[in-house]
């Protein structure tokens, strides 16, 4: 809604920006307030003793999330020159922590007005009133798959501090009222994702809080800086949507309010929530952006755009949508981004080929069988699988993201044709990716004039020989679904007409890779083909890849 030439460029494509500050201060305070809102208060007397033991956590929980986002810098690849991680200071940090706290302790306030509100009896017998419990320490996290989590039966959860409570029936004390205002918040413990996902299947959102503690549901995103930036404009959109899913997701529930959480301002910012009628429109609504992003442009990406493609610019998170170029008007770049303008031409000389001549979408027939799945890629993302047989040989069939093609196997034991596939590759071993564009028809049903041109399995390209310059570098790296750890790295590589995203995962990584910069150049043989969303995505393979950089600086 905002761009969504920006939308298709950075999240699709995977072209993005340097990384500044503020981008890993808006995870890391959020993670540090989360966790001090996790804390059982001692028994106090008053709320004065209230706050002066929250004030005294304070000092512990900055210095962590300054150590945490040290190293989340110092692990960045390509940095803004405008922003440096040298102004970031403790101080900062603590201040920005102790805005969110008081505006929790608003909340603390009010639940101890209105006498604990109506889950106070039930708490008191260390019963836990709702279904997903808000997290705290000594109580186990709530994985949404806890199926997929290691030993997570085995594992302790002790804390050395637990809340206390007082007889059935006496006046509400400060320590019960910050246990029972505490809201549902995403668990720094949970390395799944926390989220909604549309019962349809076609939405989803995470959540940042809860309040509840009222019996009514009041949904706040946290914001670490003030009401005045450039993205406060988004927040409104931001939480009617949430709004929208948490009537979808909780059997036509209405949330009672919405408000932004400022950190560095202690500002909440309350919104309205949306009508009955308004979310019945907002379905309309969110389905048909739905549909337009399901619909973007795919295959080989060109860039840059025509000025006529371009957005403007003046969207808050703009950076590569409003580059453009054109034979009459030249080029239309961000002066931060002037760079580009100097990259002499790309010259595809054999064994290097354009990216715009990677083989794109092909046809095949064969028999359709061993279904699988849904079952993790290596992405971690759970995807539907089956198996292609013609005579003596096989290919892979996997969905190119989650839900991208719930019917695969509705056609099982059948002689198939597969239109509009994707030619790549995994492990040594091709495979077809398909997706909404994908169409899945049962041989017998297609007559012989109707037929589209097949390709032989033996003949699919699932390798290329591309040269261009980078564009964007990042590493990222986290915990799969089951527990274990993932490190990816994307390079976006511009061949001076289009842009395809490269990406090197684990034991791939090597220390060429890390000292690539925008505006270097990289050629590489026997890249793997890969597809995201229908958009082309080039895997280094460790073993069969071979590369060259060179600069022109």
């Amino acid at each position: 809604m905002r761009c969504p030439q920006q939308w298709l460029l950075g999240y699709q494509v995977g072209l993005q920006g340097a990384t500044r500050p503020s981008q890993i201060l808006g995870v890391v305070l959020e993670d540090a307030l989360c966790e001090l809102l996790m804390m059982h208060p001692p028994e106090v007397p008053s709320f004065d003793a209230l706050q002066e033991w929250a004030h005294h956590q304070l000092d512990g929980v900055s210095t962590a999330a300054m150590e945490t986002g040290t190293k989340a810098w110092e692990e960045v690849l390509w940095k803004s020159a405008d922003d440096a991680w040298e102004s970031v200071s403790v101080s900062s940090i603590k201040e920005r922590i102790a805005g969110g706290l008081g505006l929790f302790f608003e909340e603390v306030k009010a639940c101890h007005a209105a006498g604990g509100g109506p889950f106070l009896e039930v708490r008191r017998t260390n019963t836990q009133p709702f279904s997903v419990p808000e997290p705290s320490l000594g109580s186990p996290p709530s994985f949404p798959l806890p199926e997929k989590v290691r030993d997570v039966e085995l594992r302790s959860w002790v804390a050395s501090s637990s809340p206390t409570w007082s007889k059935k029936g006496s006046e509400i004390t400060w320590h019960e009222a910050w246990e029972c205002a505490r809201p549902w918040f995403k668990d720094p413990r949970v390395h799944q994702p926390q989220r909604l996902y549309h019962p349809d299947g076609w939405a989803s959102g995470e959540l940042d809080l809860v309040l509840r503690w009222d019996g009514r549901i009041r949904i706040v995103d946290i914001k670490s800086g003030n009401p005045g930036s450039m993205f406060s404009s988004s927040l409104e959109h931001q939480l009617r949507f949430y709004a929208w899913l948490w009537h979808a997701t909780h059997e036509g529930e209405r949330v009672a309010e919405m408000e932004g959480w400022y950190l560095e301002a202690e500002a909440r910012v309350p919104y309205d929530v949306p009508t009955v009628e308004e979310l019945e429109e907002l379905t309309d609504v969110y389905a048909q952006h739905h549909r337009s992003m399901q619909g973007h442009a795919s295959g080989v990406m060109p860039f840059p755009a025509p000025p006529e493609s371009a957005c403007d610019g003046t969207a808050a998170g703009c950076v590569w949508c409003g580059v453009s170029r054109s034979s009459d008007a030249g080029w239309t770049v961000p002066e931060h981004l002037d760079w580009i303008r100097s990259l002499p031409e790309v010259v595809a000389a054999p064994p290097y080929a354009p990216l715009g001549q990677v083989q794109g979408r092909v046809a095949v027939s064969g028999r359709l069988t061993g279904a699988w799945g849904p079952m993790p890629n290596h992405f971690s993302e759970h995807v539907l699988g089956a198996v292609l047989v013609v005579g003596n040989q096989h290919i892979t069939l996997e969905e190119s993201e989650p839900g991208a093609f719930p019917h695969l196997h509705e056609l099982l034991e059948q002689e198939v044709l597969v239109i509009d596939a994707l030619p790549g590759v995994w492990r040594d071993q091709a495979r077809l990716y398909v997706d909404q564009s994908t169409q899945l028809m049962d041989a017998k049903e297609v007559e012989d004039s109707n037929l589209p041109q097949l390709t032989r399995l033996g003949l699919l390209r699932t390798r290329a020989n591309v040269k261009g310059y980078v564009l964007s570098i990042r590493r990222r790296s986290g915990t799969r679904i089951d527990g274990k750890p993932w490190t990816m790295l994307s390079i976006m590589l511009w061949d001076g007409h289009h842009v395809a995203e490269v990406v090197a995962f684990g034991a791939s990584i090597n220390q060429r890779l890390l000292a690539l910069r925008p505006g270097d150049g990289l050629a590489m043989t026997g890249v793997e083909l890969g597809w995201r969303s229908g958009i082309l995505q080039l895997r280094i393979d460790n073993r069969k890849t071979r590369m060259e950089t060179f600069s022109v600086r």
